[in-house]
């Protein structure tokens, strides 16, 4: 099973990896008022079993807050992402993007023994380590620290986890940097040859999620710009990495436009990687997108 959570950043993941940080205790209280609330909705959504948030509203009508940006949005939205952030509920499924929320059951208590904590904590260091190593030192701190977002309640032990992994994990020094990885692997083995397939990354592809790591790799650096202005973007809206063996040569915006796939790309030596190999890859690469975005036009 599935669960939406936060780790290190939002997103799925198995169900036992996010019963490792609940129940989580957020870094503000809540308010006597708002535990009304929560407790309010909590009952209502038990009640129906499954509910979009408009039913929600719809009941309580709770009126509009300012968001992080500075709009106007739902106060019921706003305390539907509380409650889920807490552990109180789950999304269920998805109806146009929009989240229906489910009563989270399970254990209200949470482990106050540091062996327990110290045990849970290694495990989460593990599935975040599993999914972006090799990390640099300095990689492997911002990591702890997006992790304690997910786990606020145990914030205070960062840096004894951090020591912790420090010890634990494999690790060597390659130039100036300490490097670290899952001890279960060996960076000589074969099976981390690159193959010869092109590949478009996304922004938050694993590969690409330490940008600092990203520029010690290939030597440019990769900036995300759906929020820069549009004058002042360098690669694009939404660029993404264009990957060919073992190096990420430049980047690609594709959109959809009249029902067909619509691609411009960048390099950074100023020109696509030559030979037959490249310009097959990158085709059956675009073959892929229109197959997962159900065009049928080339």
């Amino acid at each position: 099973m599935l669960e939406e959570d936060f780790l290190v950043n939002y997103g799925f993941l198995p169900r036992a990896h996010s019963e490792l940080m609940h129940p989580r205790t957020a870094r503000h209280p809540w308010t006597p008022r708002r535990h009304l609330q929560a407790d309010a909705v909590l009952a209502f959504v038990r009640e129906r079993g499954a509910v979009h948030p408009r039913e929600v509203d719809s009941q309580f009508a709770h009126g509009k807050v300012t968001n992080w940006f500075g709009g106007s949005s739902n106060a019921t939205t706003r305390l539907l992402d509380e409650m889920h952030y807490r552990g109180l509920l789950r999304v269920t499924r998805r109806e146009g993007g929009t989240r229906v929320y489910a009563a989270r059951e399970g254990s209200s208590e949470s482990p106050d023994d540091d062996a327990t904590i110290a045990e849970r904590l290694d495990a989460l260091v593990d599935i975040v380590v599993n999914k972006y190593a090799p990390l640099p030192a300095s990689g492997l701190g911002r990591l702890l620290s997006l992790l304690c977002v997910g786990v606020p309640q145990w914030r205070t032990r960062r840096a004894a986890t951090l020591a912790r992994a420090k010890q634990r994990l494999a690790h060597a020094k390659a130039g100036n940097e300490n490097w670290y990885w899952p001890e279960t692997e060996s960076p000589a083995s074969r099976r981390w040859c690159p193959d010869a397939a092109v590949r478009l990354l996304t922004p938050f592809d694993p590969i690409v999620f330490d940008r600092r790591r990203f520029e010690i790799f290939w030597g440019w650096p990769y900036r995300f710009e759906a929020y820069v202005p549009p004058p002042k973007r360098k690669l694009g809206y939404y660029a993404l990495p264009l990957l060919t063996h073992d190096r990420v040569v430049g980047w690609g915006n594709v959109a959809v436009k009249n029902g067909r796939l619509s691609c411009s790309f960048g390099y950074v030596s100023g020109r696509a990687p030559g030979g037959a190999d490249f310009r097959k890859g990158l085709a059956a690469e675009l073959d892929r997108m229109r197959l997962f975005l159900g065009l049928t036009c080339p």
